[in-house]
């Protein structure tokens, strides 16, 4: 007898803003993983949520996408779009749905409502986020509970965060990376002219301008670095509702910090390809996809010593101690740029874990045997 094919699913990406990627990890992840699900054949549709994502076209990378406004509010904007996502979800009968982020977990009930396995990535703990007070801590945390009760599968992207869920909830949760390319081709320096840096004389942080992933360490840090090093720093990255963050930053910076805005396609290629080394600096545990990003563009990485990046690196880092930050990260930014031989070294060993811990091909394996056990319940 013949064997039987695969059978090809249809598979819904909600709460993210959408792709192309251009905000967070969540979004490069949506895009990554959904278009290698339709390589293999499968049917995938992204939610995407306007006006963040100005996208127009209704398929993009073999992804259908959905466009669907907001409300244009920090604490509501998410759960809105992901809300109205749910109330398409009849019409286009997906097999399996797929919901970023924990804040969302409450639509885990609606979707198993309808008869759909629905699938959770908690991400890290964003309830200890600087952005969030009040009444929307008290959300987050609650969440984490409501993911463990309504989701068929809730994913976690670490160690640490599947070793907290099974502690706090007695859930067991599903360990699934992210995955990450290994991007060494030449790249331009157009970027670099535009914004004065020379290539291997900056200092790299990619990443939202929000408290919690800590570009102030960063600027703080970078002072003891003396200016004969000829050595900048490029923050690049934005964010919606942080202006007085954003102005904070500019404030506490001299002049060899550069801010060049979001960073996308060829700019973030070039900003990544050419940086001295990029640093990490947030302390929110969970698995950072710029980090893994990072690595595979052959830098050399330095994170803050927490559970969840050490598991990340392995020995293919620097790390910086919690308790003393910033003397610590001063200390080993002067380190690195006084010995070049050691952030070559610690390039070649970025690629090499990249390429045994963190391949695309095998995160979507994983994924799409879930995704088939899920759909056959």
């Amino acid at each position: 007898m013949m064997e039987s094919k695969p059978r090809l699913l249809r598979i819904a990406f909600l709460g993210t803003r959408g792709v192309p990627a251009t905000y967070s990890g969540f979004e490069t992840f949506v895009e990554q993983l959904g278009a290698r699900l339709v390589e293999r054949g499968h049917q995938v549709t992204v939610f995407n949520r306007y006006p963040f994502v100005p996208l127009r076209a209704r398929e993009y990378r073999g992804m259908r996408i959905i466009r669907l406004r907001t409300i244009q509010r920090k604490s509501l904007d998410t759960l809105v779009h992901t809300f109205l996502s749910c109330l398409w979800l009849p019409l286009i009968q997906p097999d399996v749905v797929y919901i970023c982020g924990v804040g969302n977990a409450i639509f885990c009930g609606m979707v198993r409502l309808m008869g759909i396995p629905v699938v959770i990535n908690v991400d890290g703990e964003d309830w200890a986020r600087k952005k969030w007070s009040g009444f929307a801590v008290k959300w987050l945390r609650a969440s984490e509970a409501w993911a463990c009760r309504l989701a068929d599968a809730v994913i976690a992207d670490a160690k640490v965060i599947q070793d907290r869920y099974k502690r706090d909830y007695r859930t067991e949760t599903v360990l699934i990376p992210y995955g990450a390319e290994v991007r060494l081709e030449e790249e331009g320096i157009e970027t670099l002219k535009k914004f004065g840096l020379e290539p291997r004389k900056y200092v790299l942080f990619v990443g939202r301008m929000v408290p919690e992933n800590r570009a102030d360490l960063l600027i703080e840090a970078f002072r003891a670095v003396p200016r004969a090093s000829g050595v900048k720093v490029a923050i690049v990255g934005d964010a919606p509702y942080s202006d007085e963050y954003k102005k904070a930053l500019v404030a506490m910076a001299d002049d060899r910090v550069v801010f060049t805005g979001y960073a996308f396609d060829a700019a973030y290629r070039e900003l990544s390809r050419h940086c001295l080394f990029y640093v990490l600096a947030s302390g929110v545990e969970g698995t950072r996809p710029v980090l893994l990003d990072q690595m595979g563009f052959g830098n050399c990485v330095v994170v803050r010593d927490t559970a969840a990046n050490s598991a990340v690196i392995a020995d293919a880092g620097v790390k910086f101690e919690n308790a003393r930050e910033k003397d610590s990260l001063a200390e080993t930014l002067n380190s690195l740029i006084e010995h070049p031989d050691m952030v070559e070294e610690y390039r070649g060993k970025a690629v090499a874990r990249v390429k045994d811990a963190f391949g695309w091909g095998g995160v979507t394996d994983q994924y799409e045997d879930l995704f088939r056990k899920l759909a056959a319940c």
